[in-house]
């Protein structure tokens, strides 16, 4: 069975321009990697679980504070290069991405060293205008990206404009 997961695509508006919240990998594998190597905020989740209360969880998980979203739209599934499904949804709201503190995890490194330290699961997050998103985001979840753009141009999803 595949790995499933569960996310939030959180959108703002600055300067009449709407931005996506991604967040970057943390641990030394992803250090020196950018361009595709951005994602959602997301983390698996078990069958029996409740797929947005997933998100919702993995979303504080990963960040540190609650989604600040009220309503959230599913956005749908995508399935990811290694067979990962991910369902998501999207919803408008800020956050201060100086703020974020994520969980960790533990890692044997360096490789083989017998050492085990941990690292963020997250070790940034940022605000994306959406064309700038696209080259960030990892390929797989690019149709997330597709379904928030549709949202927004069928006026179904509005943030919250800020004259910034």
């Amino acid at each position: 069975m595949s790995r499933r997961s569960a996310g939030i695509v959180l959108v703002r508006t600055r300067a009449g321009v709407p931005e996506v919240l991604l967040v970057h990998p943390g641990g030394p594998l992803w250090a020196k990697k950018d361009a595709g190597a951005w994602s959602i905020p997301k983390g698996e989740y078990e069958p029996a679980d409740d797929p947005l209360e997933a998100a919702r969880r993995e979303f504080f998980e990963e960040l540190g504070v609650p989604c600040p979203a009220a309503e959230l739209i599913e956005l749908g599934e995508v399935v990811q290069r290694g067979g990962k499904r991910v369902v998501a949804w999207c919803g408008a709201g800020d956050l201060d991405v100086s703020a974020v503190v994520s969980n960790t995890f533990e890692l044997e490194w360096p490789p083989r060293s017998g050492r085990r330290q941990a690292f963020p699961e997250v070790d940034r997050a940022e605000f994306f205008a959406i064309a700038d998103a696209r080259v960030k985001i990892l390929g797989g979840q690019l149709p997330l990206l597709d379904s928030v753009e549709r949202l927004l141009s069928e006026g179904r999803f509005v943030t919250r404009r800020d004259t910034e």
